[in-house]
This record gives structure tokens, sequence and C-alpha cells, in this order.
């Protein structure tokens, strides 16, 4: 594990949060869950059948006797959950029969409700589920944060040996929910990771948008998208750093900066890379994870009332670890 990954659980040691991991079935989970609680990185809640939780932790060789786990069959507080289920959606139909079905049966929308509830700071799924699933109650239930309005997605990454970014660390943008945004969304999902590569960093953050062109190389409506963003960036969001249209070198490499965008803030010194669409951006952060043999962290969700954070289902159980990490820091700044 990288030094960065280090600096985050030692930030969320010093003010211990409350996840939720509702993947009990999934081995990761439980793996991941008995680390997180020999380093002291949060407090854990698991959801799930405890006779089977504690099956699974002793056939590999886990102790997980001091996580607290929560059966939706069995705990006293169904009921409660009910209610904050029902009246969450029941402008959309929900009645409490079907509250309690849903609870009963979908534990990633049992750990949202328990983050709604208060009884819980964050939830972390995704390790078996898609994207969606995780996402879908999350929206519904947790609703955006007070003045966002567009949830997006990030990967952290971080390169080894590597002299670009604030020393191999970079948020890739949108690379996990949004398919095509447009000029407006991009400009907003500039702004939300730029806050969130602050505040999980602890840099500041020079944001790129890119495009196959740089500063008017190429024309194309692709990149009318990207230009039209910056332009918003610059008037919405006067306090950041942001800059574009620009390809990935120019970003990143300060030799071809010079030649390809003069004079630019962001390019050569980029640590916040903002992708035209889903594609590139989903793309983009698996290639550098595999070939540049990177951690990957996420998809991580910004813009949420309260931290939910996706997993991809290549994870392994030390990414659970490091994203529980950032999710209880997130818990701290309330991102």
């Amino acid at each position: 594990m990288s030094a960065f990954i280090d600096s985050i659980k030692e930030k969320a040691r010093k003010d211990r949060k409350t996840i939720v991991l509702p993947e009990t079935t999934d081995r990761r989970t439980l793996i991941a869950a008995a680390h997180i609680q020999e380093e002291g990185i949060a407090d854990l809640i698991l959801v799930g059948d405890e006779d089977k939780i504690m099956e699974g932790a002793k056939w590999l060789e886990l102790d997980l006797k001091r996580v607290a786990v929560i059966n939706p069959a069995t705990t006293p507080r169904l009921d409660e959950y009910v209610n904050v289920l029902y009246e969450c959606r029941k402008a959309k139909g929900m009645t409490k029969e079907k509250a309690r079905e849903i609870l009963l049966n979908d534990y990633l929308t049992f750990g949202v409700v328990m983050v709604k509830n208060n009884d819980a700071d964050g939830m972390v799924a995704g390790a078996c589920h898609a994207t969606a699933d995780t996402l879908r109650p999350a929206l519904q239930i947790l609703r955006t944060a007070p003045g966002v309005k567009l949830v997006s997605g990030f990967f952290l990454l971080v390169v080894p040996d590597c002299p670009y970014g604030e020393n191999g660390t970079f948020i890739f943008a949108d690379s996990g929910l949004n398919q095509d945004p447009t000029s407006e969304e991009l400009a907003a999902i500039a702004d939300t990771s730029g806050r969130s590569f602050q505040a999980l960093v602890g840099a500041k953050p020079f944001v790129a948008m890119l495009s196959h062109s740089t500063k008017g190389s190429a024309k194309h409506a692709l990149v009318d998208k990207v230009v039209n963003a910056v332009k918003i960036a610059h008037e919405k969001y006067p306090s950041l750093t942001v800059d574009g249209e620009m390809q990935a070198d120019a970003a990143l490499v300060p030799e071809v900066a010079k030649s390809k965008a003069p004079g630019s803030p962001v390019a050569g010194r980029a640590n916040v890379l903002i992708f035209p669409n889903l594609d590139a951006g989903n793309n983009g952060y698996k290639l550098v994870q595999r070939l540049a043999k990177a951690e990957a962290y996420g998809p991580m969700l910004q813009g949420i009332a309260k931290p939910v954070n996706d997993l991809s289902r290549g994870c392994s159980w030390e990414d659970i670890v490091g994203v529980v990490a950032l999710t209880a820091v997130q818990a701290q700044l309330s991102l």
C-alpha cells in the first residue's frame, strides 16, 4: 500500500466513523473487515446472518468477534427502518409492506437506510453488485448534498514511481457514473472533483479538461463540448484552477505542455483529469491501473448527502480497506 493510503488510514483513525459493509457473502468483504478492525480504521457494521458470517470467518481463519453484525430479519429496529424507507419513497408509491420486503432482501438498501437514520456514517459496496445497485438507493434515500445538482464518480489513483500529478496521485472523473455529460455537467464534475482532491489529498487541485484536441488543434463537436465546459467552469467556479481543452500528454508532461499549451496554469501539472465521457474515463483509469500497476480506489461518489462509495467488481480486499478509509475521511469532512 502507498504512503498516500497510509496517510488516509491515519486520518480515519483520529476520528473513527462507522461504516456499513452489506456484501457479507463475499470473502473479500470479510477479509477486509478483519483488517479494518485490526488496524482501527473504522467501526464496522456487517449486514447479514451472524451465524453464516461467523462460519465464513472461521473458514477463512478470521477474527470478526468484535465487529457488529445486524441481521435485517431479527433486528428490533426493522420497523423503524421500514418507516424511514416509506417516508423517503411514499411519494413514488412506496408502501410499508413493500418497504419491509425490500429491507429484508436488499442489504444494500438496508445499509443506506442505516446511514439515513444516522446509525452509520457511510457505506461501501459494489464488490459483487453493479454500480447502479449501489447508487440507486443512495440517490433515492440520501439524495444529493445541499447545493449539488449532479452526483458523479471518480477514481483516486496512486501511480508508483510517477513524476506527474501530486507525487503520482490523481483523481480521474467521471470514471464510473455519467455516460455523456453535457458541458454544464462537465464543469460541475470539475468543481466537485477539485474539492474532493483538495480534501482527500490535501494539495491544490490543477484540473485538466481532456479532449483529443489541445487548444484548438482539432475541430469537432466533441471538442466544442469541452471548450464550452471550460468557459462555464471559469464563470461558475472562479476559484477553481481549471484549463482545457487539452490532450493527456499536454496535461501531464511539462515539456509537452510548453509546446502544446504555453502559458496554461494547468498544462504540465494536472492532478485532476476530467474526461469528456464515461468511455474515456472508465477505460482510462483501467489502463493506468493495469499497465502502470497503480492503486485505484473507487468509483468514489461525490455529491451525495452522506458518503456511499462503490467498488469495482474486480476489487481486492486491499481495495475495500482503502475505500473504507477514504469513506471514513469523507464522513469526517462531510464531503
